[in-house]
């Protein structure tokens, strides 16, 4: 189930700017105008992130068209492990390239963006073997920049088809 997003993210949406993993420079704002769908995920995980983000596939399949006007940003959970090799592969294997701005870092520059959007990151460095545990909730956000609405990450495809017109 959905549910509404905090009002203190509805009424001051966290901006940041992080690196793609082309290297380019992001920021949340310059995708105002368009629907965002901002999710925090690693590429190596076994489970969780490549379920939201083949959901998010399946979500802009079905938006055809107006899928130009939602933009899937992710956010790295893991500074050591995602790279802009392994992004890129990863990106590959899920047919996001192109469709998703997938925004790694280091730890002091993705620990700030976290924090602000609430969410919970807990790895061992040390052993890479180790799946990092994160919160994993999906933010929507209108073309205007604020959060409106949470989606757990067993969302529904058609729950972001609905919902992207009318946060466009």
């Amino acid at each position: 189930m959905k549910i509404p997003a905090p009002a203190e993210l509805q009424a001051a949406t966290p901006q940041f700017a992080l690196r793609d993993s082309l290297g380019h420079l992001v920021r949340l704002s310059q995708f105002r105008g368009k629907a965002v769908v901002l999710t925090f995920i690693y590429d190596h995980c076994p489970d969780t992130c490549p379920l939201i983000v083949a959901n998010l596939h399946n979500a802009l399949l079905k938006l055809g068209s107006a899928a130009s006007k939602l933009q899937i940003v992710a956010v790295s959970v893991d500074p050591r492990g995602d790279t802009a090799a392994t992004v890129k592969a990863f990106l590959a294997a899920h047919q996001m390239t192109g469709r998703m701005e997938y925004l790694i870092g280091n730890f002091k520059q993705l620990a700030p963006v976290w924090r602000a959007y609430g969410v919970a990151v807990q790895a061992s460095p040390d052993k890479r073997e180790d799946v990092v545990g994160h919160s994993a909730f999906l933010y929507g956000i209108t073309r205007r920049g604020s959060a409106l609405v949470l989606y757990p990450p067993t969302f529904e495809p058609a729950w972001i088809v609905h919902d992207a017109p009318l946060l466009a």
